[in-house]
């Protein structure tokens, strides 16, 4: 989601400030940095204000001798075995100061960081002894809330006891990086901000990336001086590491914006679900604030267990839903099994489809046609997002919640959807599985305007916190509701079952065809040889008849000529029959001669070679720009012939002829019809039209053998496309023929082995 240009830019910006090696540190405490023997390589310049010694007479020295004499020294020692955490033990003493220390220590890149906050006690909040017992109140309480802000809502009010802050909120990042406030325990005189959302900006990646390594932060006095860190020369080019500090000075940009908040306090606790950063825990206070070191581990604790159980409860929500989504693939996987068919499949349970990922209309596009379920976009839409997903996307799963900004043309097609879930099911194909929601108008309410204040320092953003925190309200419009990282897994899954169920049909189909070869090679064999054979008998008859009426029609009585008259129309018509099915038979033996076929030019040869059979009729002819088209020119000649000479036949009835010839594109097909007004069939006979011998009106109405259709069916099949009708008794018919794109090689390969 966009809420301004720019953002991007700024987040990007912020990710180059080096925050975990700042060189200083916060000024309520003092560090020192040990190698393995314990030897001082870095100390903060105030060691003096805290402990009276110079920070040059520390450096290099062994940390035992700073230390008071009856220290001990098995805390420090058993660090050694400690890896890259925080560890937190009782109060030392120095022997040049009478303040009590708490001590915080971790191993950083070989050394040892000690940090060291005096032990000033508590300003507010719960005594240290009370905050176990506080927690293990917070526990049980946490095991009767059963929601995710429920949980939040007791983590921000326990938070609130133990601190004493004025307010402590919980906020959740959503897929964008923002954060929603979900939580939140406020005193009288703070600016409520339930329900506000921060920008992803406020914490830059970087910033994120601590958050996961340090789960806590602790700001107690924005006006802070930072206190430098002083090494030798030796150390001076390598920057301490302090991502695990808790006295590391922060960013001066997240100071100021602390100080636009009206917040000069703060302390965040990381909620991690699944090693990611969740959402914070944030608190604020209009006056400087210390928490003890502690107090704060008793909250980081707190917060490792609010982290716990919103991972729980995501968890078990996700898990109900996907074994719900497991159920709905397993329902829709048998549907197509009992259909045979995905498209019939999903076309027959479509609550289940449209459920599936919570969607108001589904499709599937393959083979050139679009079955549409509830809400879904017309089939030139769909079409031509097939078109576009396949050209544009590559990924085999594709969602989007910004259809209209990922694909403008949707809009001249009529599409108001906004969410579209495509999942491609063939590796080859541009066939699809679509889903689709609607838009959403949404009213998002932001804790200040996030595109305000922008600064530019010749032409670059710098960094520049917001100075406002009132809430702004933007409307967000164009967007459905987004996928669910659950419902793009299951939609996976699916596309893994039909992928493998279309594979184990394609092996089936691959093994009928070398079947239906085999056949059909020794079915043109014997309809060759058949069709050849009795071209010499008939041709004898038809002799004979001729001899016959020649040298003894005048001996014949009129019933006899009629009888031979009728021996040599159907002898000429058997010997057409012949030709034709010889003709049919050779098709399938003859070689495919591929080229670029110039379709327009076709029709004008085909219209003057038929010009005979429509002399002195009334025919209006209407021809469209037609393509250029692979194929073999002499076959698609052929059956683009037999196509308009059955127009012209069978509109002969008509006083005002009527014929269109036309084209339109496919998702991968090029589609080419003949249309005329004439007679027209029944529908339900449609199955018949390609088949050899199969004829919808007699003889004695309309001329013919009831082959020329059965070879436009064989032509175009040789092509890799497909033929098909539509007509109405009296309303004329349409007749299509699909090419693909590109021919397949194994078109090429097939016809290449019958020359051979």
């Amino acid at each position: 989601m966009a809420f301004s240009t720019g953002l991007k830019e700024l987040i990007d910006g912020c990710a180059l400030e080096p925050i975990h090696i700042p060189g200083k540190i916060q000024a309520h405490g003092f560090l020192l940095a040990c190698d393995a023997n314990f030897q001082i390589r870095y100390v903060s310049e105030n060691v003096l204000d805290h402990i009276n010694i110079e920070p040059s007479a520390a450096l290099g020295e062994s940390l035992f001798t700073l230390l008071a004499a009856d220290q001990n020294k098995m805390p420090w020692l058993n660090l050694i075995d400690e890896c890259n955490a925080n560890t937190h033990f009782t109060q030392c003493k120095f022997k040049q100061s009478n303040t009590l220390f708490e001590v915080s220590a971790h191993w950083r890149e070989g050394l040892l960081i000690a940090e060291f906050e005096p032990d000033f006690g508590l300003s507010a909040g719960l005594s240290a002894t009370a905050q176990p017992l506080a927690i293990n109140s917070f526990v049980t309480r946490l095991q009767q809330a059963h929601t995710v802000p429920a949980i939040c809502t007791l983590a921000v009010e326990e938070m609130k006891r133990l601190t004493g802050f004025g307010r402590v909120l919980a906020y959740a990042f959503d897929e964008n990086g923002h954060g929603n406030v979900i939580a939140e325990a406020t005193e009288a005189g703070y600016e409520s901000y339930l329900s506000l959302r921060f920008p992803a900006s406020d914490i830059p990646p970087q910033a994120r990336e601590l958050y996961k390594l340090n789960s806590i932060r602790v700001i107690p006095d924005a006006h802070y001086q930072p206190v430098a860190l002083f090494t030798s020369d030796e150390d001076r080019d390598r920057p301490l590491d302090l991502s695990l500090s808790n006295l590391r000075s922060v960013s001066p940009v997240h100071v100021q914006y602390m100080l636009n908040m009206g917040t000069l306090a703060s302390m965040s606790i990381s909620i991690l679900v699944e090693g990611k950063l969740w959402g914070l825990i944030s608190c604020h206070d209009l006056r400087p604030r210390y928490v003890s070191v502690s107090t704060r581990n008793t909250c980081e604790l707190l917060g490792k267990i609010l982290s716990l159980q919103v991972e729980a409860r995501e968890g078990h929500a996700n898990t109900l839903r996907r074994l719900e989504l497991r159920s709905m693939v397993v329902s829709m996987l048998a549907a197509m099994a009992d259909k045979d068919s995905v498209s019939a499949g999903l076309c027959a349970i479509p609550d289940t489809t449209l459920a599936f990922v919570q969607a108001t209309g589904a499709a599937v596009v393959m083979a050139g046609k679009c079955h549409r379920i509830g809400a879904a976009p017309s089939e030139d839409a769909l079409t031509a997002l097939a078109v576009w997903l396949s050209e544009n996307d590559k990924r085999d799963i594709f969602a989007t919640d910004t259809l209209l900004a990922d694909f403008p043309a949707v809009a001249r097609l009529g599409v108001t959807v906004r969410g579209l879930l495509a999942v491609a099911i063939s590796e080859i194909h541009p066939h699809y599985i679509m889903w689709f929601r609607p838009e959403v108008i949404k009213t998002v309410n932001w804790a200040g305007e996030p595109n305000k204040d922008r600064q530019f320092s010749n032409g670059v953003e710098s960094l520049s916190p917001r100075k406002s925190f009132s809430t702004w309200q933007q409307i967000l419009r164009d967007q459905s509701l987004p996928w669910a990282r659950e419902e793009i897994d299951a939609a996976t899954a699916l596309q893994d079952s039909v992928r493998g169920i279309v594979l184990r049909k394609a092996e089936e189909l691959a093994n009928m065809a070398d079947e239906l070869r085999h056949a059909n090679g020794e079915l043109e064999a014997f309809s060759y040889s058949v069709s050849h054979d009795l071209r010499a008998p008939l041709r004898h008859i038809a002799g004979y008849a001729e001899l016959l009426n020649e040298y003894e029609g005048d001996a014949l009585s009129e019933r006899a000529v009629h009888y031979l008259n009728n021996i040599g129309e159907s002898v000429r018509f058997a010997g057409t029959l012949v030709d034709e099915l010889l003709a049919f038979s050779q098709m399938g033996r003859s070689a495919l001669r591929l080229g670029e076929v110039n379709v327009s030019d076709l029709i004008h040869h085909i219209k003057r070679e038929l010009a005979p059979d429509f002399a002195n009729r009334e025919i209006e002819w209407i021809v469209h720009p037609l393509p250029r088209v692979t194929g073999d020119g002499a076959f698609l000649h052929l059956a683009l012939r037999n196509l308009i000479a059955n127009a012209i036949k069978y509109s002969r009835t008509k006083e005002h002829a009527r014929i269109e010839i036309g084209y339109r594109q496919g998702i991968d097909e090029q589609i080419i019809y003949v249309r005329d007004n004439g007679v027209g069939f029944d529908m339900k006979y449609v199955g018949k039209l390609f088949g050899v011998f199969q004829r919808l009106h007699s003889m004695e109405e309309f001329e013919g053998t009831g082959i020329g259709l059965a070879n436009v069916r064989r032509i175009v099949e040789r092509h890799g496309g497909r033929v098909w009708a539509e007509g109405e008794l009296e309303r004329g018919a349409t007749f299509y023929f699909a090419l693909p794109t590109v021919i397949p090689i194994k078109r090429i390969a097939v016809a290449r082995t019958a020359v051979s």
